[in-house]
């Protein structure tokens, strides 16, 4: 009976948000105020009834109620409870949910911290969230219903979890995709908001910044959290293989990145007005995309859900009606996106245009390397791969441009820059750069490589153009600490996020071409050298779990004679499904992570076994951390928080003035 009660929470969410995507909206249009004032009580309505039902789910997880039919196909009765809780996003219909559910969770977070925004504006926005999470869930009713019985005799137990998902990064790297992938349907819902209302100023821009700067800095996690699961867990000792459906959450970042500076501009100097739209379109449809991969039978991986291609063409036509319904609505107010203000050639206006064409190229030419093998499978029924010589060949040297704007950017001024100033403000910068880039890697890995020290060079670049932009702004400051106190928080988030890209840019080039690996058969008390570190193979033991029975090898890590670690690889056999697995054993550190990877015990009782050297790796996720905290601290500018209200309810008034309705300030 409660898995029932579950189904009819979704069917209540729905009408909820039905009505949502409807009354408020055309309050709006008509200028009804009762309507209007639906929106925010609905939105939280909505949230409650979602949330029960991704409860009861839960429930149904942690009391192995196998009747229910997504609980038996990935759960089990060993399953430790912690994953039998995240077994909840271990399949199609529970990430659903969940997906569904922090759409709410944004929506209602809209409706509690909009109350500076004009009544109207508002109840555009939450109309157009809630139009979307009636057809999430109208989609989950109709093809995806988690609380679906077993017909007509429950199995004495579950199939269990994937055994990869039996892990910690999967309890907390789907969600936060999630969070971040789903913060954009916010931004998209401003901009139809900005555009149904003819409203296309500033205002709109300042109100979106920092919904956008938060959903990027979530989904920048995500996909480092993503990365780091990957590189621990998968056992190939690498961080990012440009897997089909890892390439989405890029791509929409990607979009993402290039809003958050075209919402700056949009807010400072009133241009690019038609690119902050088109560009909030596009990340709402990176974050569709994801979706549309991983559910529609194109792909079966750890990563997606598809059993049914019906699933598919009903997200094909949510994607559709959204993307194709708001791309018509740019078309037709494309007129109100002109703008009187005028840039020179060298502007700051210019540097950050072509950062948006650059990281705009950079996702088209990702989907087309993501989505062409299956166009073509699905045309010819041939298989064709496009894998990392590809994605490598078109981002890096796009990348490589967009860092040398990055630090070209802010260090330009607004309407025009001369030449002349640019030199000599950069000059310094570049040679201090081009032998960092050279010394830097010598004296860390005593080697010379060309690609590494473009890449030292490069974040060399990014650090010293951000030191010499601090300087200038309080160059003129009697005290330089009353000067950094002065900045604001928009400011600083925005160079502790490129902060983190140099980090990020080290970590990548160090790790990609200083790294060893070295497979090897190891009979215990034999060693092996590897770089200046000696393996020894003390043994190896049985080991049992909860749910898993194996073997665990203890090997002993030597530099120069002296101990620095003792690893515990470990090969699982889970008993639910009979499924093998590798748990890697990683002593991590600052500098450099040491990696072990157990194989297949011979006869004779030696381990094969692939050792792996991984320098500065640990900086790429650090790297992702100061961008998202830069992204945060953005968001949290003092001017967002002291939005007058005033000025909005005077702009409600006199809109409904115009229109013969008068509007009372609803708080």
């Amino acid at each position: 009976m409660i898995p029932e009660l579950g189904s009819f929470s979704l069917i209540l969410a729905l009408c909820l948000s039905v009505i949502l995507g409807t009354l408020p909206l055309v309050g709006a249009q008509t200028k009804n105020l009762l309507w209007m004032n639906l929106a925010r009580p609905l939105a939280a309505g909505v949230f409650v009834f979602t949330g029960i039902a991704l409860a009861i789910l839960a429930y149904a997880f942690v009391v192995d109620d196998f009747s229910v039919q997504f609980v038996a196909q990935h759960s089990n009765s060993l399953l430790p409870t912690r994953y039998k809780l995240t077994a909840v996003w271990g399949g199609h219909e529970g990430s659903f949910l969940v997906w569904t559910f922090m759409l709410t969770a944004w929506t209602l977070a809209v409706g509690v911290y909009s109350k500076s925004m004009p009544l109207s504006f508002v109840s555009r926005v939450l109309g157009v969230l809630g139009l979307l999470t009636a057809a999430y869930i109208l989609f989950m009713l109709g093809t995806s219903n988690p609380f679906d019985r077993v017909i007509p005799l429950p199995p004495a137990d579950g199939a269990d979890l994937n055994s990869a998902l039996q892990d910690i990064g999967f309890i907390v790297h789907p969600p936060t995709l999630y969070m971040g992938y789903v913060g954009f349907s916010v931004v998209f819902a401003f901009a139809i908001a900005a555009l149904l209302s003819g409203r296309l100023d500033a205002a709109w821009a300042r109100w979106s910044r920092p919904w956008a700067n938060v959903a990027w800095a979530i989904l920048t996690i995500g996909i480092a959290l993503g990365s780091w699961w990957a590189y621990y867990e998968l056992g190939w000792g690498g961080w990012w293989a440009w897997d089909p459906v890892e390439n989405p959450p890029l791509i929409t970042w990607l979009f993402g990145t290039a809003l958050v500076h075209s919402l700056a501009v949009t807010e400072k100097r009133g241009v690019f007005k038609s690119w902050t739209v088109l560009l909030a379109i596009l990340a709402f449809a990176g974050s569709l995309l994801g979706t549309f991969i991983t559910r529609s039978g194109l792909l079966t991986s750890v990563h997606a859900f598809a059993s049914d291609p019906t699933r598919g063409v009903f997200i094909l036509a949510i994607l559709g009606f959204f993307i194709g319904g708001a791309l018509l609505l740019y078309a037709l107010r494309a007129p109100l996106m002109k703008s009187d203000v005028g840039f020179g050639l060298l502007s700051r206006e210019i540097f950050l245009l072509a950062n948006n064409v650059i990281l705009v190229v950079a996702a088209a030419s990702i989907f087309l390397g993501t989505l062409f093998p299956m166009v073509y499978q699905a045309l010819t029924d041939d298989l064709i791969s496009i894998g990392p010589p590809y994605f490598n060949a078109i981002f890096v040297p796009l990348m490589i441009i967009l860092v040398v704007f990055l630090g070209v950017g802010p260090l330009s001024r607004w309407k025009r820059t001369s030449q002349a100033y640019l030199v000599q403000q950069l000059s310094k910068v570049a040679v201090a750069s081009v032998v960092l880039g050279v010394v830097i890697p010598l004296l860390i890995m005593l080697q010379i490589s060309i690609a590494a020290t473009v890449a030292v060079m490069l974040a060399s670049w990014i650090v010293l153009s951000i030191g010499k932009d601090v300087a200038n702004r309080t160059a003129n400051k009697s005290d330089r600490l009353s000067g950094l106190r002065g900045l604001t928080y928009s400011y600083y988030g925005m160079q502790l996020a490129h902060f983190g890209i140099a980090v990020m840019l080290i970590g990548v080039a160090l790790t990609s071409y200083f790294a060893m690996e070295k497979s090897v058969l190891l009979a215990p008390g034999q060693s092996t050298e590897l770089g200046e570190y000696s393996f020894t193979l003390n043994g190896s033991s049985d080991i049992r779990g909860p749910n898993f029975v194996g073997d665990r090898a203890e090997i002993v890590v030597l530099n120069n004679g002296e101990p620095v670690a003792t690893l515990y690889p470990e090969r699982r056999v889970y008993l639910a499904s009979g499924t093998p697995s590798t748990e890697m054993a990683i002593d991590a550190g600052f500098l450099r992570d040491l990696f072990i990877t157990l194989g297949e015990q011979k006869e004779s009782g030696s381990w094969s076994m692939t050792l792996y050297i991984k320098p500065f790796v640990r900086w790429i996720w650090l790297g992702a951390i100061f961008m998202a905290f830069g992204g945060t601290l953005a968001a949290a500018d003092k001017r967002y928080r002291r939005l007058r209200q005033r000025r909005s309810v005077s702009a409600e008034q006199q809109q409904s003035v115009t229109a013969g309705t008068q509007v009372t300030p609803v708080s």
